[in-house]
């Protein structure tokens, strides 16, 4: 069953790309796939003694703004962390919260997305989740299936780790059906047994809010992806942010596990 049409409620105005009257520099290449960690949103609410499901409910207008910036760079993959498998551990109220926040979000502003070229995707896992999150991504990806001026990956339901498991687990039984000799497996066929087979490796990782870790979120495409960590925190987030950390990516010399001897010449 698909999902019920836009009501008038429903609805969310049309924005251009460049609603709000910036643009980036002019980069001499940028990363092709970016990956998002959102945090900060409770932090942002505690700060503003609000609950923490306000400061979920601020952080959708910045990934509509970042995904608009992403765009505007020339980015042309974006993963982002929309809900964890270990985020099933918060309290219950907060869990009905996201389950219901992540299908209205994508609700409301898959309209927008498909106006802009963008095609959604989806990563995690179907266990737990509830059918109508589902039923919203599966529709998102329909509508968005031709698009190609941006992929937008939206993990939810998603671990580092599970995924590893299940794409193991799925290896193992072609092992145990006599379709795949052990020998054979390479990282090629892991890669074939992800949520998303065809996903490019992470170029940048950025995460907002200051922390400096991975948090279980794209392990085998992060491999050599470079690491940025702004202090913003996501509400406070913005397109010009995403561009900061896209010069900062810049900055940075990838060797791929590689090195090069560069002797004083002074010694």
């Amino acid at each position: 069953m698909s999902p019920k049409p836009y009501t008038h409620k429903d609805a969310v105005a049309y924005r251009p790309l460049d609603w709000t009257g910036v643009y980036p520099p002019s980069f001499r290449s940028v990363p092709e796939h970016v990956a998002i960690v959102m945090d900060g949103n409770g932090r942002w609410a505690n700060r503003r003694g609000l609950s923490r499901v306000e400061g979920h409910k601020a952080g959708e207008e910045v990934l509509l703004d970042v995904v608009a910036g992403a765009i505007q760079a020339g980015v042309k993959h974006l993963s982002v962390y929309a809900f964890s498998t270990e985020n099933w551990a918060r309290s219950p109220d907060e869990v009905r919260f996201l389950m219901g926040y992540n299908r209205d979000v994508l609700h409301r502003r898959r309209d927008q997305l498909n106006e802009w070229g963008v095609r959604v995707r989806w990563a995690g896992r179907k266990p737990r989740l509830w059918g109508s999150v589902i039923t919203e991504l599966q529709y998102a990806e329909q509508l968005t299936k031709d698009n190609d001026v941006l992929t937008l990956t939206m993990c939810v339901n998603y671990g580092g780790r599970v995924e590893l498991v299940d794409a193991m687990r799925s290896i193992a039984a072609d092992v145990a059906a006599g379709k795949v000799k052990p020998n054979a497996i390479s990282e090629k066929m892991i890669r074939r047994n992800l949520y998303v087979p065809d996903m490019p490796d992470v170029d940048l990782f950025l995460r907002s809010s200051g922390e400096q870790r991975t948090s279980n979120f794209l392990l085998w495409q992060a491999a050599y992806a470079e690491m940025v960590f702004l202090d913003t925190l996501w509400p406070d987030f913005s397109r010009e942010e995403l561009w900061r950390a896209i010069e900062v990516y810049l900055s940075r010399d990838r060797r791929f596990g590689g090195a090069i001897d560069t002797p004083d010449a002074s010694a």
